[in-house]
């Protein structure tokens, strides 16, 4: 069966510079697959890779399309959600709002499988803060404002890059609940964590990069056996 997204041989490089060096990665339809490394290791280049947000040479397919060429709002449109670590939310513009941009024009093709009354249910506090300018809000509001805001695009996979870092257990908690239920709801996910907070209970498979290489792709249960891989790339164990 065709993946839904298929990584063959990527480079990539900010400017002169090469990060990537040969990348290989295939994401099924409904799988979440953690992505664990040293800092820079190449993950957070390769999220950016995928939504064409740096150079690159090799091959990407996404659904059966390729994303070579693509611009960073048609890889959006293609069904790919993205909340890079930065947060990036619009910091002017209020809750509500940041919100309603997310939402992505019904095609009629299917139900969308999370919704604004979603959003509000697992993170009660963007109702309350709904009319407070996203710039006012707390490290974890912000979280979980990029988290809802990318999965109201209904996207078909969710690329999220270190969802929690720096936040507080409760904050993390509720993120965690939201990745879940994408996941019962068959989108897939690409989550990158250098400690796999999150990863470790929603993940079933694990690839480690390092030096921008993917050095291990298994099992959770397989990369738990692999002291020497945890040693040596992260620095565990």
């Amino acid at each position: 069966m065709t993946p839904l997204l298929e990584i063959r041989d990527l480079c990539a490089w900010y400017g002169a510079s090469q990060a990537l060096h040969g990348v290989n990665l295939r994401i099924e339809a409904g799988e979440a697959v953690a992505l664990a490394g040293r800092n820079g290791s190449g993950r957070s280049t390769l999220a950016k890779a995928i939504m064409g947000m740096v150079r690159t040479q090799g091959a990407m397919c996404f659904a059966g399309k390729s994303l070579e060429g693509q611009r960073t709002f048609e890889i959006a449109r293609l069904g790919i959600g993205y909340v890079p670590e930065q947060r990036d939310v619009f910091p002017t513009l209020t809750v509500r709002e940041n919100l309603q941009l997310g939402i992505k024009p019904r095609n009629g093709k299917r139900a969308v499988r999370f919704s604004l009354d979603d959003a509000h249910t697992l993170f009660p506090v963007l109702r309350e803060r709904a009319r407070t300018k996203a710039g006012a809000l707390s490290g974890g509001e912000q979280q979980m404002l990029s988290v809802a805001r990318a999965l109201l695009g209904d996207p078909d996979l969710v690329v999220i890059d270190e969802p929690a870092e720096g936040l507080a257990g409760q904050v993390v908690a509720q993120l965690a609940g939201a990745l879940k239920l994408l996941r019962e709801r068959g989108v897939s996910l690409l989550l990158i964590e250098q400690r796999l907070v999150i990863a470790d209970r929603i993940a079933s498979r694990i690839a480690v990069m390092g030096h921008g290489e993917i050095v291990f792709d298994g099992t959770l249960e397989s990369f738990r056996r692999r002291a020497d891989v945890m040693q040596e790339w992260l620095g565990v164990g």
